[in-house]
């Protein structure tokens, strides 16, 4: 079977760790079965609508290369694919379910504000309408009259709901725990609850995943349904992502959205990689997924039930070893951006990337470890005292008096050359190479651990730079 998939975000901000993850879902179900991923907006809460946040809708899914068949921008056969520009349809089938009987006129302005479930931690409750005893002729009456008006969900079953969950499996609950919620505000805009389901079904959706926290309203949407004589699709509740045991990873609590996480120096791709295994397991050790490869390896059996914890450590595992695997060209092209803001003087960046490559885990982290080439710190002396290198003040100020005249003579100025020559002028002064190079490289860093060793750190400062920071570091010790 073919699916046909929709993720449909709301224009509210940026895009949501649990957002991305049920849009990659849907993709993932989609691709892996050979069907269609519609991208749909879903507006209809215009108190929520922010400014460009479609626009950010489009640039994250783009980014991380979930590309969609059908949508606003590019069209398909079941548009118009924004909510705001389908208001007529769902005033036609909310006019229609009253006539089904599965739904009915309200003149109660009580609750209408808060009508709408998509609000996050909503918790409906039992609602009693006055209205749903007035009789279809009576409701029409007022609303020929001008008297604003909603139409409110009808639920007249008694007993229990039943209905199947791919990742839950079999699921009951109570009639008599469902709130007859308002489907059709008094401004003609539909709430979540029902236009999910008109547009589900106009598209012809396939599969619908949707956090776990929808379960207790899925027998509202088959009421819906069931009244219009339409097939459901296959549910598929995910787990909610977790901060810890007991909060959920929430925009609102300051948690980090996809472009937080960006800006903080992860990788899209390690991102999109990492948020797959929050909620799916591929059933076996591998843990590094490109884009493509869980196309091929995502089955909705291996969704999990239990709660996801979103870790930032292991993401950050996870981005390290996703820029390891990048090229050097790749990796220098990207870490440019974050030279320009943490570095002013002349360096060899090509180097500087060569030596950061291997050992940071984000890209953030550059400022952190190249902050000593802008500016020398302050350091105390004791940094010189190793007993590993066996070195000491003493040591440093004969090495470095050493290591002085010689660098005046090196002519290419690059790594390999540089380390020839110190290991060579270590030996003809019987000095071990940590014994010259460690009291080098603190002369250059003023720091006890450094990206790079004492050669690499000077063919990234230059040789005019080089020399200056050792002959202030002999001042320092001679003083």
């Amino acid at each position: 079977m073919k699916a046909r998939t929709r993720f449909a975000p709301s224009p509210t901000g940026y895009m949501h760790i649990g957002n991305l993850r049920t849009a990659l879902y849907e993709y993932l179900i989609a691709r892996s079965t050979g069907g269609a991923f519609l991208l749909r907006i879903e507006d209809t809460d215009q108190k929520r609508y922010v400014e460009g946040a479609t626009d950010i809708i489009y640039s994250t899914l783009k980014t991380v290369g979930m590309n969609w068949d059908e949508g606003p921008d590019i069209g398909g056969a079941y548009g118009p694919y924004v909510q705001s520009e389908r208001k007529a349809i769902y005033a036609e089938y909310a006019h229609k379910l009253v006539e089904l009987g599965g739904a009915h006129y309200c003149f109660c302005a009580a609750r209408e504000e808060n009508a709408d479930e998509e609000e996050e931690n909503a918790v409906p409750s039992k609602f009693q309408d006055p209205c749903k005893k007035l009789s279809l002729e009576e409701a029409r009456a007022r609303i020929a009259a001008g008297e604003p008006y909603t139409v409110r969900q009808t639920i007249n079953k008694q007993g229990k709901s039943r209905f199947h969950d791919e990742v839950y499996g079999d699921i009951e609950i109570d009639y008599d725990d469902l709130d007859e919620g308002v489907l059709l505000k008094t401004d003609g805009f539909p709430t979540y609850n029902f236009a999910n389901v008109v547009d589900d079904h106009l598209m012809a959706i396939t599969h619908v995943v949707r956090g776990n926290e929808y379960i207790s309203s899925t027998p509202k949407y088959n009421l819906i349904y069931e009244a219009f004589g339409w097939t459901p699709p296959v549910y598929v509740h995910v787990p909610q992502v977790m901060k810890d045991a007991q909060h959920k990873l929430s925009k609102r609590n300051g948690d980090a959205s996809f472009q937080d996480l960006v800006a903080k120096g992860y990788l899209p791709a390690a991102v999109l990689n990492y948020i797959a295994l929050l909620g799916w397991n591929p059933g076996d050790e591998r843990e590094i997924f490109s884009l493509e490869e869980l196309e091929k390896a995502f089955t909705i059996e291996r969704l999990n039930r239990s709660p996801a914890i979103f870790d930032i450590v292991k993401l950050t595992w996870m981005n390290g070893c996703y820029i390891r695997a990048l090229t050097p060209e790749e990796f220098h092209r990207q870490a440019l951006p974050w030279y320009g803001k943490c570095l002013t003087r002349s360096l060899n960046l090509e180097m500087l990337s060569k030596v950061l490559q291997p050992r940071v885990e984000t890209f953030a982290d550059i400022a952190r470890e190249t902050d000593f080439l802008e500016q020398m710190p302050d350091y105390e002396l004791a940094l010189y005292d190793n007993k590993k290198m066996k070195t000491d003040a003493s040591v440093a100020v004969r090495v470095l008096k050493l290591a002085a005249d010689m660098l005046l003579g090196i002519a290419d100025w690059d790594n390999d050359s540089l380390f020839a020559s110190l290991k060579e002028l270590a030996a003809a002064n019987g000095l071990k190479n940590g014994q010259l190079l460690y009291p080098l490289r603190i002369a250059l860093s003023g720091k006890e651990t450094t990206a790079g060793g004492a050669t690499e750190i000077a063919a990234v400062l230059g040789k005019e730079e080089t020399i200056a920071r050792v002959k202030a570091a002999l001042a320092k010790l001679e003083a």
